[in-house]
């Protein structure tokens, strides 16, 4: 065992030394241990940030981790009771472990600076793990294997230097429930004070929120559905409503953390930023956007386009429309934004554009495995909801009833999987619209109408204006179907003012 004591005495003139010792304080280490051993609590100072790995000198990490496990069992931890649990023959320099422990507590002055030396020890960890990451970085480029080309090795490295700012955490573990049931209490008390009194962030449809609970953390939602039915509008319609109702506070450690709203990123991989933020212009002002693409509109219009357009840059709603991106490329992307901007949200749109990061002969399957895999890891790792949108399979036209199943997920094994929350958007007045019976001209000019005219057009009137977002899969909650209003001419989803106004038996 290394004596922690000791110091090699160098040369200040000796210009051949062969190498550097990583950074580490072993007097506060030292001091450290001295204090927690004098007074137990001190080890909570410090517990909240400081794990035994951050501790430089191997012997000390092995005291602190048992110091600690001693501490939580209500004990008390000191040379007499510690020692029975370190190796008894093994020799720190001239003293035995036992010694060196009654040294530790006898040179103990005070648990004040405690906090202290935790972070300059933790502070010495992150810039051991950072030389860690810089030479893995020149070796792999000096060795340059094959199977991990330039642009995967800086990924790599990105996503690991994105791990040690964010947490600090080079390297996995397990959890204790204790820190786990100390999590839930804190989202619990999140909620209540969120408005809406919801554990998760609100999509600003409350009849959804109410199904949902809102968008929790770490959750991959799966938004699906077939053409036409606004899957895009409604992802376009939560992520504004989230982005417009961000509020954040300034945390102690200077960091915002959002209590309202968020920040969200989302990927466009289907339209232009600016055919998305033509969308979001057309619901804000209800001017249709096929008006605002034509230049079909009034002065007074373009007053109301200019004002939104204003309210609308103070937004944090980050747009990425770079097509057929790779899941290893948008994991790296959405790391910096969290980084450089924040992140409560990410929206995917579509998974079906998305490509897999392995240039092999896999098939689709095995790709979209692939891409479902790794947004449900990079939520877990960001710690935000992910709402991936994907398309349905063609079975769904050739059934009489059209409301979609699970098992039309297109490569559905993994998506349904995968997937934390299964979303489907249904819109019946889609396929009621469609089958409109044919009238002749003189029916049509003398504005006859025939009794299967008739019976199509009650049918019309009851689904007009409406959408189901049917909750297929749902972790946290129950499944069911929510009713929503949908203004097709200006995108937007909304709560409906009558529920009742919805209620239509499906044939």
């Amino acid at each position: 065992m290394s004596d922690p004591a000791r110091r090699i005495d160098q040369n200040a003139n000796n210009n051949n030394s062969i190498y550097r010792e990583a950074p580490g304080n072993i007097e506060a280490e030292q001091a450290l241990l001295g204090a927690i051993l004098v007074n137990n609590d001190a080890y909570y100072r410090v517990s909240d940030f400081l794990k035994p790995i951050h501790l430089h000198e191997p012997l000390h990490r092995k005291i602190f981790e048992v110091a600690g496990e001693i501490i939580r069992m209500g004990k008390t931890a000191n040379p007499v009771t510690i020692k029975t649990f370190l190796p008894a023959d093994e020799k720190v320099g001239e003293m035995t472990i036992a010694q060196y422990l009654a040294r530790l507590a006898a040179e103990a002055v005070t648990i004040i600076n405690a906090e202290d030396y935790g972070r300059a020890i933790y502070d010495l960890a992150l810039r051991r793990a950072l030389i860690t990451i810089g030479e893995d970085m020149v070796n792999i480029a000096f060795d340059a294997p094959l199977d991990m080309p330039p642009q995967s090795q800086i990924e790599d490295a990105e996503r690991r230097l994105f791990e040690l700012a964010e947490t600090g955490r080079y390297d996995g573990g397990f959890q204790s429930f204790n820190d786990a049931v100390a999590l839930a209490i804190d989202m619990a008390g999140a909620a209540y004070q969120r408005d809406g009194g919801l554990s998760g962030i609100s999509t600003g449809i409350h009849t959804l929120d109410r199904r949902m609970g809102g968008l929790q953390q770490s959750d991959l939602i799966i938004l699906a559905g077939r053409p036409g039915m606004g899957k895009t509008s409604l992802a376009t319609n939560i992520a504004y409503n989230i982005a417009k109702a961000y509020r954040a506070e300034v945390q102690a450690d200077g960091s915002s953390k959002a209590v309202n709203g968020g920040v969200v990123g989302f990927y466009s991989l289907e339209m232009s930023s600016e055919q998305l933020a033509t969308r979001i212009i057309s619901e804000q002002t209800e001017i249709p956007s096929s008006k605002i693409r034509r230049g079909e509109i009034t002065e007074a219009d373009f007053e109301l386009l200019v004002g939104c357009s204003q309210e609308m840059q103070k937004v944090p709603l980050f747009i990425d429309q770079t097509g057929g991106i790779s899941i290893a490329q948008l994991a790296a992307r959405a790391r910096r934004l969290k980084r450089q901007r924040g992140l409560d949200l990410l929206v995917i749109d579509y998974v079906q554009l998305m490509t897999g990061s392995k240039k092999s002969n896999d098939n689709r399957v095995q790709e979209i495995t692939e891409i479902t895999t790794g947004l449900k890891a990079l939520a877990k790792e960001l710690a935000v909801p992910v709402i991936a949108l994907s398309q349905l399979s063609r079975q769904v036209e050739n059934r009489d009833d059209k409301r979609p199943q699970l098992s039309d997920l297109r490569e559905s094994g993994s998506i349904e999987q995968d997937a934390d929350v299964v979303l489907f958007v249904y819109r019946e007045e889609y396929y009621v619209k469609n089958q409109e019976p044919r009238r002749t001209p003189e029916e049509v000019s003398g504005n006859i109408k025939t009794e299967e005219y008739l019976r199509w057009e009650e049918k019309m009137a009851k689904v007009r204006g409406t959408a189901d977002v049917i909750v297929a899969k749902q972790r946290h909650g129950p499944t069911g179907t929510v009713s929503l209003g949908f203004q097709d001419e200006f995108t937007r989803f909304s709560d409906l003012a009558d529920s009742s106004y919805s209620q239509y038996s499906h044939e």
